[in-house]
Order: structure tokens, then C-alpha cells, then sequence
């Protein structure tokens, strides 16, 4: 660790703004501005949707984006990336808020965020390296799928109570005769309409269309169906979204301190390796041939991401691959993206706060259905099948295990055999045979919501 080092991590005006220059700056702004508020309006649905996946209010979701962006693209190594609630933290918050509240998720996140920033000042960037492609897409597709089983209820117009996928399995086979017909419509129509207008055009802020459609759709000719609301299920979505909330440990027991590790732990994996993934994509993606992302300075931004956003109401975030994807494509060139993108969504979501009540949360179902297939790619399960076949059975070991067991059994279990056995795995299918370490994840990022 050095001063000079400290200094840099602590820069805001920095080398990511260097496109931003005084012939260009009104060119570069207008573009920034057009892809923060075209991502802003895609963001607030899925935010949404990603809180209450993982037992949080939907207001968290729509803080918690904001929040992460606005201190990710001050502190973090990306020019490009956007920060915000993604579907790989679903099952690690969820299952921490099935057992703790809240001020424990803020104590946790806080840890970890501490931890990634003494690894940021370490030089520990290149460690995420060591985690072959096989694992990353195994872990991927086991994540899609535990979403899409396990918020199931809300598309069929249940409420179940017990979370995880055998409760819930359990719980919607004992409770089939009450499956309304009316919020499998809703939730089939929303996850139908987001999928056709993004491929239609990246530009299309589908999942706000499809809300909207299923809001009205159930206030007019659906009115008297049976289908819960967000309002119902939450109350009224609050306007004042900045609520301090400090941190809280529970008695210590062996059982919590053994917990609050598996979370801080669980916490620091994910926003290291989706984070950096995410950076490399986005600079892959706008083809940029300047400065670089920065993976130290990534991993120093995304620490304070994980101690500020919590604190102030939210959860959790790291980088999302599908937003920041739409967010180049939208045009973005510098950080100022990200700082409209949080601003433009606050602002969104403080006047469209009574319609949003009127969300029906088959509506939310559907979207978290399309997040959940959109995680699963063929053309990445195919590239490690067919590249290495050893690579292949480690990939569908973590995908089977992620959704069986847990987050952290799955991927450290596949972590322990690719490592024990490496000589006989060797290189990942994505990875020279020359080379001394296997890369990270080649993302595609059209299309993804992650």
C-alpha cells in the first residue's frame, strides 16, 4: 500500500473522463444524459423486482441502484460501467434476510466492503482470474435458475411465506387448486412483451412498457381478478428514499459469527467477479482503445459501494452486465452516464410512485421470469461443452449444486475439484493453452439481465 496509491484510488477527475475534453463536452454530455435516462427507465422495474426477490421492499431496489451508481462511478475503474441491484445477489441477500433483518445485511455489506478495498490497496484485481469460465457460467445458469423456481409463486397469484427452492416447490404443489389464471396471463404477457421489444431495439425501455401495460391492464378490464398488488403486499411505496440505517449484530453465537463469515464472504465473491467481468465486457464492447479499466480501483469503488448503499436503505450492488451493455449502446462515453442514470431514476421513481403501487406482482413475476432465462446462455454452455469436456461437468456440477445447495457450497465445492485436479482439467475453453492462468468469462452482452 503507498500514499500515491491511496491517492489515485481517491481521484474522481480522472483518466475515465479523458474523452470528455472542451471541443467535445457538449456532443459527450447529450450522449451521457440519453443513455443514463434510457437506462434509468429500464432500471427501476428490475430494482424493483430484485428487492423483493430477495425479501426487501421494492423502494430498497430503486435506492439501492441509484445509491451504487452515483458512488460506483465516482470511485470505480470502469469509464462505462453501471452499478445497481443484479440477479446474482438474489439468492445470497434472500437467504440472509430469511434468517437476520436488515441492520445485519448493512453489517455485512460493510465488511465486505472493507475487505475489497484492503484488496484493492493489496494489488488483488488479478486474483478473479483464477476462477475458470466453466465455474462462472455453471454459477450463472444455477443463479437463472433459482430465480425462476423460486419466485414462481408470484406469477401463479400465490403468496408463500417460506422462502428456498424446495419450500417453494412444496409450497406451490400443496396450494395448486388456488393458482390464479388471471396472474398467469398477466405474468406471461409481461415476460412476452419485455422479450419481444428488446429485441426489437435495445433503446426500448421494455420491462417500463410491459409494467405499465400489466398496471392498466389490471385496473381496467381486470379490475375484480383476484391479483395482488404491490401495495398489498407492501403497503404504499414511500418517497423518502434515504433512510439512515446503522448496522446491528445480533447475541454472537457460534451459529451468527459462523453466518456473518458465509455472508461477508458470499458478498466479496460476487462483487469481485461480476464486477470485473462486467468492466472487462464494457470495455470489450465500446471498443475502447484508450486508458483501460482500472481492476484495483474496481474492486476500492465496489468497497464503498458495498459500505454507503446499505447504509442509506439499499443492499448490496455490483456491476450489471445487461444495463451497462444498453448504457454503450445508448452512447455512453464517460462516468456522467452512471451520475444521470441515478439522478434520472430517483426522480422517475419519486413521480411514478402511486402507479407503482398499483403494480400487480404478477407483473413482477414476469419480469424476474425473463431475467432468469436471459441468464441462461446456449452459446456460452456450448463454448464450454465442446471446448473441454472436463470444463463441461464441472460447469453442470456448479449449475446443479448452485440451486440444490447454496451459493457458496456450490461454487466453493467446484472451486476445491478444479482446484485439487487442475493439471487434469487444463486450460479453460476460453483460455490459450500457453497461458499460465485461466481468464474470466467472454460475456455477450446483448440481451442479458444480470
Amino acid at each position: 500500500m503507498s500514499l500515491t496509491q491511496l491517492i489515485r484510488f481517491n481521484t474522481v477527475f480522472d483518466e475515465r473522463f479523458e474523452d470528455l475534453t472542451r471541443d467535445s463536452w457538449q456532443t459527450i454530455v447529450y450522449r451521457d444524459f440519453s443513455a443514463g435516462l434510457i437506462v434509468a427507465m429500464t432500471a427501476i422495474p428490475m430494482a424493483m423486482g430484485f428487492a423483493m426477490a430477495a425479501g426487501l421492499r421494492p423502494e430498497q431496489g430503486i435506492i439501492a441502484g441509484a445509491v451504487a451508481c452515483l458512488v460506483g462511478r465516482t470511485f470505480g475503474g470502469s469509464k462505462y460501467q453501471v452499478y445497481g441491484p443484479t440477479a446474482a445477489f438474489i439468492p445470497v441477500i434472500g437467504s440472509l434476510m430469511s434468517r437476520y433483518d436488515h441492520t445485519f445485511l448493512v453489517l455485512a455489506s460493510g465488511l465486505a466492503g472493507l475487505i475489497l478495498m484492503v484488496m484493492a490497496l493489496a494489488g488483488s484485481g488479478r486474483i478473479v482470474r483464477l476462477v475458470p469460465n466453466s465455474i462462472v457460467v455453471g454459477f450463472t445458469v444455477g443463479i437463472g435458475v433459482t430465480i425462476a423456481l423460486t419466485n414462481l409463486d408470484s406469477l401463479l397469484g400465490l403468496r408463500l411465506e417460506g422462502r428456498g427452492l424446495l419450500g417453494m416447490i412444496t409450497g406451490i404443489a400443496s396450494q395448486a387448486s388456488q393458482i390464479n389464471p388471471y396472474a398467469v396471463l398477466i405474468g406471461l404477457a409481461t415476460f412476452a412483451v419485455t422479450r419481444y421489444l428488446l429485441r426489437v431495439s435495445i433503446f426500448i425501455p421494455a420491462p417500463l412498457i410491459a409494467l405499465g401495460l400489466a398496471t392498466g391492464a389490471v385496473a381496467t378490464v381486470l379490475q375484480g381478478a383476484g391479483l395482488t398488488l404491490v401495495e398489498d403486499r407492501y403497503g404504499a411505496i414511500p418517497t423518502n428514499f434515504f433512510v439512515f440505517t446503522p448496522p446491528s449484530l445480533p447475541t454472537l453465537t457460534p451459529t451468527v459469527a459462523f453466518d456473518l463469515a458465509y455472508y461477508v464472504f458470499a458478498i466479496v465473491f460476487v462483487s469481485a467477479v461480476e464486477s470485473l467481468l462486467c468492466s472487462s465486457m464494457a470495455d470489450r464492447l465500446a471498443g475502447n482503445t484508450r486508458t483501460p479499466f482500472n481492476p484495483d480501483k474496481e474492486f476500492w469503488g465496489q468497497g464503498l459501494v458495498q459500505i454507503v448503499t446499505p447504509l442509506l436503505n439499499g443492499f448490496p450492488c455490483t456491476g450489471a452486465l445487461a444495463r451497462t451493455a444498453t448504457s454503450i449502446k445508448a452512447g455512453a462515453v464517460t462516468p456522467l452516464a452512471g451520475y444521470f442514470k441515478g439522478v434520472l431514476k430517483l426522480l422517475l421513481a419519486y413521480y411514478l410512485a402511486d402507479y407503482l403501487n398499483m403494480v400487480p406482482m404478477a407483473c413482477i413475476g414476469g419480469i424476474l421470469l425473463w431475467v432468469s432465462t436471459n441468464m441462461v446462455k446456449p452459446a456460452e454452455i456450448r463454448a464450454v461443452w465442446h471446448g473441454n469436456r472436463m470444463h463441461g461437468w464441472l460447469m453442470v456440477y456448479t449449475a446443479v449444486m448452485v440451486p440444490l445447495t447454496d451459493f457458496l457450497t456450490g461454487v466453493l465445492s467446484a472451486l476445491f475439484i478444479y482446484l485439487a485436479f487442475r493439471r487434469t482439467f487444463g486450460p479453460s475453453p476460453d483460455e490459450p493453452a500457453s497461458s499460465p492462468a485461466p481468464q474470466t468469462l467472454q460475456v455477450e452482452p446483448t440481451g442479458g439481465a444480470r
